[in-house]
């Protein structure tokens, strides 16, 4: 499975981001897949998972209501959804792939990971 994140950016405290997630191969509409961040200095942490129908969706406590995760298994593509963002959201962004266990909501296990994406909040 190979992962492309592309549509992060700049963006000012309050605004808005959708990133997309590319994945080729044949496994994708089987796969659970989610996103992490990475801010300087810190180490990588869980954004959010969905499951690979789409039916259950699990955030970190920090972008429950702001962050949306979903998912196109026609396209290949999950996107996060980015609302209200905070400085405290700067980060480079991975989406990744749960390639065994799809229909798991509540987990941070996966098995690929992709290129990341920068995403700039200025207070």
């Amino acid at each position: 499975v190979q992962l492309q994140a592309s549509g992060g950016g700049l963006v000012q405290a309050g605004g808005s981001l959708r990133l997309s997630c590319a994945a080729s191969g044949r496994t994708f509409s089987t796969s659970a897949m989610g996103w992490f961040r990475q801010a300087p200095g810190k180490e990588r942490e869980f954004v959010a998972r969905i499951t690979r129908s789409g039916g259950t969706t699990y955030y970190t406590d920090s972008v429950k209501g702001r962050f949306t995760i979903s998912r196109d298994n026609a396209k290949n593509t999950v996107y996060l959804q980015m609302d209200s963002l905070r400085p405290e959201d700067t980060a480079v962004y991975y989406c990744a792939a749960d390639v065994k266990f799809g229909t798991v909501g509540r987990s941070t296990r996966f098995d690929y990971w992709g290129q990341g994406t920068q995403v700039t909040v200025s207070s």
